[in-house]
């Protein structure tokens, strides 16, 4: 039996490489959605420069501070559907009333967390319609990944097949040689974007902010909505569905409070990550479930890097192709999707709520503004009422929820 105090040898390799790996998604997916935003606000270069600096360091804080205390992987990350607002509601506004929205939004999340209201929420939450929720985010990465074979199969099936190959002869290993094949592969075909690599440390600007009741309202409040319903949601969706038991209320609290200490110089928003955390929860990272947060404090330490790195970490990561980048994304989520759907679908009784859930979120709709996980989750749960007395499925769910986890874990829902 191994100490609990220490990893193995492949732990550590297997840890970083999902920590890097996470950290390669989460940038180069939306990075130039943070850039429109801040040019949408007027931002200067220097100013970008210093929303990427104070946005990694808030990310690579939270994922290492809270991943440590709670021993669990608790991985952050910039909303991103926040930033989508943000590039197309900001135009026109000072940047110290953007700033002023920002603090105003991250004092409703941390109010949120404070009071427990969002804990108590997710506690009523089944674990099967987490679990949907989690796998309808998760699906398209993974479809992506196939629909790139046409037109990038000389990247995306050399990562496939070394995949396939390590799953059956070196599965600890099956992520990072496949990552390796890939940026092989794109080198070999000259797709690797070097040329406006440069060293550059990103410096903070500070901007006061200011306040107008129109910004508040135009700005402020949808990007508290969309950070909760978007971004939190599946989120805690991901740590549920992994069966991890992390309390939710401190993890919401200092996501909002390390955003309103940071957004005077360009942190807009933080919250937990779904699809950057899934890669940190999968069996390929430890087959011990208590080891694997040592993946998300990996995570946080290269946050913090391309944060002090500024425009060149950034430069780096926008090097590797699009094709190289969903790849190896949706296979380090194949396992995390096979374990959703096997939580989500296990039990009879809330079968058809959780595939009108993940049927929902997988479609991507959206109405009123909001996106379709929280419309997943609210569909879910009108067919649940629909199916059985609310009250009478909700308490069942709860008090067993325990149990559910237990055979989650056993069906590898460990994995999302």
């Amino acid at each position: 039996m191994r100490s609990s105090g220490a990893i193995s040898v492949a732990g550590p390799l297997s840890a970083v490489t999902a920590g890097f790996v996470t950290v390669l998604v989460g940038f180069t997916s939306s990075a130039a959605v943070v850039f429109q935003a801040a040019r949408a606000a007027g931002a200067s270069d220097a100013e970008i420069t210093s929303w990427i600096l104070a946005l990694g360091i808030g990310m690579g804080v939270t994922c290492i501070g809270l991943s440590l205390r709670y021993r669990s992987p608790v991985v952050t990350a910039w909303s991103t559907p926040g930033a989508a607002l943000l590039a197309t509601s900001l135009s026109g506004v000072p940047m110290s009333e953007a700033i002023g929205a920002f603090l105003f939004s991250a004092a409703l999340v941390t109010l949120c967390g404070v009071t427990g209201w969002f804990e108590r929420v997710m506690d009523r939450v089944p674990v099967p319609l987490a679990s949907a929720l989690l796998a309808g985010v998760l699906v398209r990465f993974g479809m992506n990944t196939f629909a790139l074979m046409h037109g990038h199969f000389g990247i995306v099936f050399p990562m496939f097949a070394v995949y396939l190959l390590c799953k059956r002869l070196l599965p600890r290993y099956a992520i990072v040689l496949a990552l390796a094949t890939g940026v092989v592969a794109a080198a070999v075909s000259g797709q690797m974007r070097t040329g406006a690599l440069h060293w550059s440390l990103a410096r903070p600007v500070f901007v006061a902010p200011s306040f107008s009741w129109q910004t508040l309202v135009s700005v402020g409040i949808p990007l508290f909505v969309v950070t909760m319903a978007s971004q939190n949601i599946p989120g805690m969706a991901a740590i549920r569905g992994a069966g991890y038991s992390t309390p939710v209320s401190p993890l919401i609290s200092w996501t909002g409070a390390v955003t309103l200490v940071l957004a005077p110089f360009g942190c807009f928003s933080l919250n937990l990550a779904a699809i950057t955390a899934a890669i940190c929860m999968g069996e390929d990272v430890h087959e011990d479930p208590g080891r694997r947060y040592w993946a998300s404090v990996a995570a946080g330490v290269f946050y913090l890097l391309i944060g002090v790195s500024g425009a060149t970490i950034v430069a780096l990561l926008a090097a590797f192709p699009t094709a190289l980048v969903v790849g190896i994304a949706g296979l380090g989520l194949l396992g995390t999707i096979a374990g959703s759907l096997t939580s989500a679908m296990g039990e009879e009784s809330l079968r058809e709520p959780a595939l009108i859930t993940f049927l929902t979120t997988a479609s991507g709709v959206t109405l009123l503004g909001i996106g379709s996980a929280l419309w997943g989750l609210l569909f879910g749960a009108l067919a649940l009422a629909a199916t059985r007395p609310l009250s009478r499925g909700v308490t069942r769910t709860v008090r067993g929820n325990g149990a559910v986890n237990a055979t989650s874990q056993r069906a590898g829902g460990v994995e999302a």
